[in-house]
């Protein structure tokens, strides 16, 4: 009996969490800010600290109207109200999965467990994958960011739109001829809980505050690296990209993959990279959402390795290509 109120080991030890860095950080910054500024007192870093505190400051409103969404998608949508509405057959299916994205907003980290949870209340596996890839990509907060982001420029709403669902379905419409279930880890196929009374609140809470914390470390990081180029990468070098259409692509592509960011933030990255001309942007935008780091491993964890080994590469081949159709279709041509 004694024993129950005995302390754990090392439950007395201090921990040391990102919050009490972050308030050392901040301390260390006021009592020094005489200092930092004769430091940082430089144009480039001057130019990058505009360009960081700009994309933040911008995409931050539509990160956190984001994972409110998604939260609220988590705990008071039952996965049965989507699986209600699907066609029987497996091809439509996928269409009005890749749709129901533009209603069911939510960021990648988001969809993922959505998509595990629709297959595992017996949604085709198609449609599941459909609604990952989609919701993530063309719901109304992306759409208005891209807006936002590109004033004057409809046609790029549009194309990432098109590029978007295009992606989606196409993927949804391979798996139903060439996927297999034993690809799929078991675990994504239990049946997971409904969520009910007070707890869906709790899940509410929960996946807002997560979907922030990781989006939101996400967001700082693509600010970063586009403060960075904008400093640290001479400004013909996106030109030559630019006359390069082929290579600028390619690039873009890989940089969406690499650099992980948000949906509903990555408009506003692509827009401070004005000097590259618009179809290398686009497909930053239509590849990011499909397929990056976090997405392939949140995938393999969810769905397992073998899933994501083979999901992952077909996804970005096939959101180049569509991200180019779309772009030619819609910005009338290369620029």
């Amino acid at each position: 009996m004694g024993s129950s109120t005995q302390a754990r080991p090392g439950s007395g030890r201090l921990r040391i969490t990102s919050v009490e860095v972050l308030c050392v950080v901040l301390v260390v910054a006021i009592l020094g800010q005489s200092w930092l500024r004769s430091v940082l007192d430089v144009p480039a870093l001057r130019t990058g600290a505009t360009v960081f505190v700009a994309v933040c400051v911008q995409a931050l409103p539509f990160l956190v109207l984001g994972v409110l969404i998604s939260g609220a998608i988590a705990a008071f949508v039952p996965a049965r109200v989507l699986r209600r509405v699907l066609p029987l057959r497996e091809s439509a299916a996928v269409g009005v999965a890749g749709l129901s994205g533009v209603a069911l907003a939510g960021c990648e980290c988001a969809s993922v467990p959505v998509a595990r949870r629709l297959i595992g209340q017996g949604v085709a596996p198609a449609a599941a994958l459909t609604f990952l890839l989609a919701a993530p990509a063309v719901n109304p907060v992306v759409i208005v960011s891209t807006a936002v982001a590109f004033p004057g420029e409809p046609g790029m709403v549009l194309a990432r739109f098109a590029g978007s669902l295009f992606t989606a379905m196409i993927m949804g419409w391979l798996w139903i001829r060439w996927g297999k279930l034993e690809w799929i880890a078991e675990r994504a196929l239990r049946r997971l809980p409904e969520v009910e009374g007070r707890d869906r609140w709790k899940v509410f809470a929960e996946t807002a505050r997560a979907d922030l914390v990781e989006a939101g470390g996400f967001l700082v990081l693509g600010a970063l690296v586009s403060a960075a180029l904008g400093m640290l990468v001479p400004g013909e070098w996106f030109g030559t990209l630019g006359d390069q259409i082929v290579l600028g692509i390619l690039v873009m592509a890989v940089l969406a993959v690499v650099l992980s960011l948000c949906s509903e933030a990555d408009a506003f990255v692509a827009a401070s990279l004005s000097a590259l001309p618009l179809l290398p942007r686009l497909v930053f935008l239509v590849v990011g959402p499909a397929i990056d780091l976090k997405l392939f491993a949140l995938q393999a964890g969810t769905f397992g390795r073998p899933f994501a080994l083979r999901f992952a590469p077909v996804t970005f081949v096939v959101a180049v290509l569509c991200a180019v159709g779309a772009g030619l279709l819609f910005l009338g041509g290369v620029r």
